[in-house]
C-alpha cells in the first residue's frame, strides 16, 4: 500500500525556521512532481511549493517565495520543505502529495495525500 508520511512540524517562534519531511513508502515517486500544500482552520488547502520529478524545476506561492525551499532526495524517496523567517500566518497543517498532472498549483491534480504535519508559529 502506498503511503506518505509528513513529519517535522511543531511549535516555533515567529522568525524561526523549521524543516518538514515527506517520506513515501510502498513505491517510488521518482518520476512524479511533488507538492506541498497548507491548510489552516476553516480555509481551503493552498499551494505552497512544488518540485519536478528530477528536482530541477521548482515553483512557490508568492507568500513563501524567498523564505521556503523545496527539495527532494529521490534515493530516499523523500521531499523536504525548508521554512525560514516563519510568520504567524504560516500556521497550518502541511501536506505533501505526488502528481502526474500539469497544473501543479491545484490540489485536485494530486493523489495519495499524507496525514499532514501541524506547524504552529507563535509570536
Amino acid at each position: 500500500q502506498v503511503q506518505l508520511g509528513e513529519s517535522g512540524g511543531g511549535l516555533v517562534q515567529a522568525g524561526g525556521s523549521m524543516r518538514l519531511s515527506c517520506a513515501a513508502s510502498g513505491r517510488t515517486f521518482r518520476g512524479e512532481a511533488m507538492g506541498w500544500f497548507s491548510q489552516a482552520p476553516v480555509k481551503e488547502r493552498e499551494f505552497v511549493a512544488s518540485i519536478s520529478g528530477s528536482g530541477g524545476i521548482t515553483d512557490y506561492a508568492d507568500s513563501v517565495k524567498g523564505r521556503f525551499t523545496i527539495s527532494r532526495d529521490n534515493a530516499k524517496n523523500t521531499v523536504y520543505l525548508e521554512m525560514n523567517s516563519l510568520k504567524l500566518e504560516d500556521t497550518a497543517v502541511y501536506y505533501c502529495a505526488p502528481t502526474w498532472g500539469w497544473d501543479l498549483r491545484k490540489p485536485r491534480e494530486y493523489h495519495t495525500w499524507g496525514q499532514g504535519t501541524q506547524v504552529t508559529v507563535s509570536s
